[in-house]
């Protein structure tokens, strides 16, 4: 909660203006009753009809009165509520985006997804009307109490006690509903994720006439949450009714018991009016506490989730007194470099060194580490040991900033957004990549051909995830998108395994004339063949390296891969 006080903080004078509305739309609501009082005391009984007209006047003028104020009472909580609520929603993601790779790992999109749209939606209602309404329940029941013992002291204990009762109910409720709640937004995140990933994922649960045991697998979390809902309603119409019944007999009992000090001489009949007014007065707010505290409690229980993930911080933090490299040239090395993740060592000894300009292809198995160099030079992960340098200087202690905006990177999964070609490409550099920039980049990437077939050629708007391109369409556009920021370093992680044989080695071909320095990963040969030095991962060591010619002399694994990929003819 001290997070979302200091969101509150932030507009405390906005609060305060909305609470003093507030308080003179009620005073001046409160003041009915006593007008009443004086038309049935002073006018129908005393026969004081000169009053009557100044009274009326007076009933009109509070009435516009209370317009005014509950008008810029509402107008202030909901405008400072939609502020705050598209500040957190805006800070909360800001939070979840300088997260390290490794929380991203262990969580999933739609958990995310729920914590920054329903969750903080709730906060936001909490932070506005109902806020709001929690306020006025408490401003207004003070002052029609007040009001009650002033006309009879007697009286007024009863419902006293009677608004006692209901806010001992109304926390013993909201103790009850605070742990369905939880289980509720739990359930909701989990719901979530299996709609975006079989949304995401519709293709292959065709494709593998997947779809009635999806449909299983939505309708059980479905039904859960049903449940769930379920058991929050039978909370509610458990306790509810407590607050109805209350709020009903209350005005009844007050006319019985006030009716008889009428009649007994020890109260006028304009104060059993005003008295029986303020009764009704107090009652909604009773038939409130129940529906208030069922939005209050699940907002507790989305703050607690939304402070959950403000209590993960980043394992990769920018130092505190970060290099800047004057200029990047692009020299990069690594100096017995090992990496573990989950107790499991994927990088072991790794030490090379590449001059800028110069070219480094890297070849392993699967899970052999290839990306794994990769994320350590970009320093998603840091190492256990060892030191990834860029220009000679560790990649710890320079601006995270300056290091991945110097590296230009085609990511083994394919990432297009759905947008149009033209800005999927400039994703690097929006405001400063032109045209002529962007179809020079597509046309290193073999990627103009089909783009000018499009319609709309650069300013086609392409699907979710790149949908309705081709795998080796979508790494075109990928490899074009790095190519454009014409960075001093380039990262090819498996770039072109969608490509056929031709259309790569006019890339490859292209991305010779480019004067950075470049690390290709791949599995087929022909994709680092023409790197200057060549490295070759097992188990996450360097098993063997050299040139292309090098490494087939000495008959090894590359030796091996390559017989396996082109054949006993390949080798003349």
């Amino acid at each position: 909660m001290g997070r979302i006080l200091k969101y509150i903080g932030h507009y405390w004078y906005a609060y305060l203006i909305a609470i003093f509305c507030m308080v003179v739309a009620i005073v001046l609501d409160m003041l009915y009753p006593m007008i009443t009082k004086s038309i049935v005391d002073d006018v129908i009984i005393g026969g004081n009809m000169g009053l009557l007209g100044f009274l009326l006047a007076m009933i009109v003028i509070i009435g516009a009165g209370r317009a005014v104020g509950g008008y810029f009472k509402e107008f202030i909580f909901d405008t400072v509520s939609a502020k705050i609520g598209a500040r957190l929603r805006k800070d909360l993601f800001t939070h979840i985006e300088g997260l390290s790779m490794e929380y991203f790992d262990d969580t999933n999109t739609g958990e995310l997804m729920a914590r920054v749209k329903d969750d903080v939606d709730l906060v936001w209602n909490a932070l506005g009307y109902v806020g709001m309404l929690m306020i006025e329940v408490v401003i207004h029941v003070s002052i029609v109490l007040y009001c009650m013992f002033a006309l009879n002291w007697k009286l007024a204990f009863l419902p006293l006690a009677a608004m006692a009762l209901m806010g001992f109910t109304a926390i013993f409720m909201e103790r009850r509903l605070d742990k369905v709640y939880e289980a509720i937004s739990e359930e909701n995140a989990e719901l979530t994720t299996i709609a975006e990933e079989n949304l995401a994922g519709v293709r292959t649960v065709k494709a593998f006439a997947r779809e009635k045991f999806e449909i299983k697998k939505f309708l059980s979390h479905n039904q859960r949450y049903y449940d769930l809902n379920m058991q929050q309603s039978k909370l509610l119409v458990r306790y509810y009714p407590i607050f109805q019944f209350t709020g009903k007999l209350l005005p009844v009992v007050m006319v019985i018991l006030g009716g008889t000090q009428v009649i007994s001489g020890e109260m006028s009949l304009g104060s059993l009016v005003a008295f029986s007014e303020y009764c009704r007065n107090i009652v909604w707010p009773m038939e409130m506490l129940g529906w208030l505290t069922n939005d209050l409690s699940s907002a507790i229980a989305s703050c607690k989730k939304i402070n959950k993930i403000y209590k993960q911080s980043p394992s990769i933090r920018e130092p505190e007194k970060p290099v800047l490299l004057e200029q990047v040239k692009g020299e990069v090395s690594f100096d017995h470099v090992s990496f573990c993740r989950g107790g499991q060592e994927i990088l072991k000894d790794i030490s090379f060194h590449l001059p800028q300009g110069k070219t480094l292809g890297i070849m392993g198995a699967t899970g052999a580490g290839k990306t794994s160099m990769v994320n350590l030079l970009m320093r998603f992960f840091d190492a256990e040991s060892g030191s990834v340098k860029l220009d000679g200087v560790d990649v710890k202690e320079l601006s995270l900033k300056q290091l991945r905006s110097s590296i230009g990177t085609v990511m083994q999964d394919v990432f297009l957004f759905s947008d149009t070609i033209s800005e999927n490409i400039k994703m690097g550099q929006r405001e400063t990549l032109d045209s002529p920039v962007i179809v020079h980049a597509a046309g290193i990437a073999q990627a103009r051909g089909f783009i000018e077939e499009m319609p709309e050629a650069y300013e086609t708007i392409i699907g979710e995830r790149g949908v309705g391109l081709s795998g080796g369409q979508k790494q075109r556009i990928s490899i074009a998108r790095a190519i454009a920021k014409y960075n001093p370093v380039l990262v090819l992680d498996d770039s072109t395994s969608a490509l056929d044989m031709e259309t790569e080695y006019e890339i490859q071909r292209s991305l010779d004339g480019l004067d950075v320095t470049k690390i290709i990963i791949a599995h087929r040969i022909s994709a680092v063949r023409r790197a200057d030095e060549i490295l070759v991962l097992e188990n996450g060591r360097i098993k063997e390296r050299g040139s292309h010619e090098e490494l087939l002399g000495q008959k090894g694994l590359y030796y091996e891969t390559y017989l396996a990929q082109y054949g006993q003819l390949g080798v003349q």
